[in-house]
This record gives C-alpha cells, structure tokens and sequence, in this order.
C-alpha cells in the first residue's frame, strides 16, 4: 500500500513546493534506483539482503559531459562522498551522483566510470585526453543487510543509472536507501522541492536524501518532540549515534561554486529542525549543484569566460528552501518506508513510523495544518 507523504498527511510543513516535491522538480534532472531486497541469505551467508543504489542524473538527455558548478559541505566525516577535493577546487564535477551502501562505493565508482565513457563515447573514447571523477555517497546499511557480502555488482549500478527519469520519485526502502534506519525508525530515500520567486524570476530548489541517522528521543517533526513519546520498537544503543546521511540539493538558480558551498551548508540546518545533532559516528556530507549556467568541458571552453549567478544579498529565499526541502525530504523518507527485519535471519526489526500515533501527537501540539 503506498503510504502518504508529510504534506498528504496535513503536517505543517513552509514553502512552496514544485509539482511533484521532488529533485527532478529543477529541470534536466533524473533519478534511477536499483532495489535489492532478498529475506533469505544467500548461499553461504547468514544475513538477508536489503541494499541497493541511487543515481542522480544533472542534465539528462544532454549528447556530450556538461560540468556543473557544485560545493559540499562537511558537518561530520565519518562517511564518503568521492570527488570533494575536485570540487573544493574547482568548482564542478561532471557526471552522475551515485549513494549506495558503505562498502559498495568502489564497484559504484568504476561503473559509473565505464558508464560515463560508453555513453558519452564520442567524448572520452576520441582523440582528447580526458579523466572522469564520479561522486560517489555512502551510508551503512550493516544493520538490516549483509553488507559485507558486497553483494552490489556492476549490472545493479547499470540498472540504477540507466532506468534514471524526471517526473515522481520513489521513496522509502528504495536504492541506496533500501536497508537505512531513521531515528530508529526504518529511513531510506526521500526527497522534496520549493519554489523560489526572486524578483521577476521564479527558480526550484529540489532535495534528495539518503536518511540513516539519529536517535529515537532526538526526533522531532514540526518542531513537535514526538521521538519521546513513540517508545515501541526502540532498537539499540542510546549512548551513541551510529548512523549517518547524504544530502543532495540541486537547483536551476545561477549560483558560483562559493555560493552553492553555502547552501550546501544549510542543510545541517535542515536536519538540525529534524533533531539530530550530528553524532560523532555520523557521516554527514551535504553536496550541492545548480544547472543554472550552460558549462562545457574545461579544454573546449573559450580562454574568457562568463557566469550568471545571483546577488548573495538575495540569497535568504533559497537558504530557506533548502532548509526546508531538507527538513521535508527526511521525513518524507520516513513515512513512505514499511518494518523490515525481524524475520528468523535477521539481528533487528525496525519498525516504520507509526502514523497514526504520530498524526494525533502533532495534533495535540497544533502541528497538523487545518
């Protein structure tokens, strides 16, 4: 059964969002997933199998590399996300972002490598002499998956990026975020969008998220602390945060690589307004990009070159929305993911949010929209 997002629910949540509050919402982007969920091990291992990958396409359809200006943000390192030193100094990355479990990250990494030149072949298989840096993001997914079976492959890659679309996207236990836990909650893949108006001109701010971090008693939605009342299922370790998140944000707005290090930032905030503070086991990489200027490959570009980007006075607007895009997203994720686990092979059950329960918690703290 499909379960209703924050906004179907009446939760109230700021901001305008695009027409299918999602990341594809800022045109020219697509998302493909590769879900893996098998409940029984396979031969000669002990745990089920519930991991996957997450492609985020820029500039899809686009016949040759187009570059787009990026920055990151690092709030907590326990994590990885490949090819930051490249866009901590130059401003860009080129190609596909790929999330997918913690030990997956270099079979992700040399696929999408081989991807990149059979699709883009009259660029990389010509006479320039060209390299390709993927960025590639992790989260550990060992709780619920046999993640030491490294049990992705190059096909399930392929399938990611090669079923990637515009338009809705799935959410919950889907790619990367298959096997991925929320505040104790079962987490995965969300995602949401605003809609920015700055001056005469409207531009989309759009999230992804690969949500597995936090503590129940942290959890907080509409500003409501509901993760100290939802005590059912409580599955570890209070004394420490063992999880972590990616966040990506995308936009059509024209930004510099300075300007998008600050909003990537923004959504340690976001996440802030969700509960957590941030653990020290907590990988928490933001990542941001904007298709806002039409870029060409380094070597084919003009000795003089042009930008449009946006007065940072004005930038509040787009702060905001990443903010809340990145708030949304999270709990997105939460309510669209179902209990996984429990089952003879597994060490954990992890229940998925419980709505009602929830729902007549925001109520009493006039957080559901009337």
């Amino acid at each position: 059964m499909q379960r209703l997002r924050a906004r179907d629910l009446g939760i109230d949540l700021g901001g305008t969002p695009g027409p299918h509050n999602a990341i594809t919402d800022v045109g020219g982007i697509a998302v493909g997933y590769r879900t893996i969920i098998e409940e029984t091990p396979r031969p000669g291992r002990k745990l089920p199998v519930r991991t996957g990958v997450t492609a985020i396409i820029p500039n899809i359809g686009s016949l040759e590399p187009k570059p787009v200006y990026a920055g990151f943000h690092r709030l907590n390192g326990n994590g990885e996300m490949t090819g930051t030193h490249w866009i901590e100094d130059g401003g860009t990355f080129t190609g596909p972002v790929l999330i997918t479990n913690t030990h997956s990250v270099g079979i992700a990494h040399h696929t999408a490598i081989k991807w990149m030149i059979e699709h883009f072949s009259e660029t990389y298989q010509g006479r320039d002499h060209l390299w390709i840096m993927p960025v590639v993001a992790e989260t550990y997914d060992g709780m619920l998956s046999d993640i030491n079976g490294q049990h992705i492959t190059e096909a399930d890659v392929r399938a990611a990026l090669d079923s990637a679309k515009s338009g809705p996207v799935a959410e919950g236990c889907v790619g990367g975020g298959t096997g991925m836990i929320c505040y104790e909650f079962k987490g995965g893949t969300g995602t949401a969008s605003r809609r920015v108006a700055i001056e005469d001109r409207d531009y989309t701010v759009g999230v992804l998220v690969q949500a597995n971090h936090g503590r129940r008693d942290w959890l907080t939605i509409a500003g409501a602390p509901v993760g100290r009342h939802l005590r059912d299922g409580m599955i570890g370790d209070q004394l420490a945060e063992r999880g972590s998140i990616i966040v990506v944000i995308a936009t059509d707005a024209p930004m510099a690589p300075h300007q998008l290090k600050c909003v990537a930032r923004r959504a340690g905030l976001g996440l802030a307004r969700g509960g957590t503070p941030g653990g020290n086991s907590s990988g928490d990489i933001f990542l941001a990009f904007s298709t806002g200027n039409d870029l060409a490959l380094p070597h084919r570009a003009p000795a003089r070159l042009t930008i449009d980007l946006i007065n940072d006075e004005l930038f509040d607007p787009l702060y905001l929305a990443a903010v809340e895009g990145v708030e949304e997203a999270v709990l997105n994720a939460m309510l669209a993911a179902t209990d996984t686990g429990g089952t003879e092979h597994d060490r954990y059950f992890v229940p998925a949010l419980p709505v009602p329960e929830l729902i007549e918690l925001l109520r009493r703290h006039g957080r559901i929209a009337p």
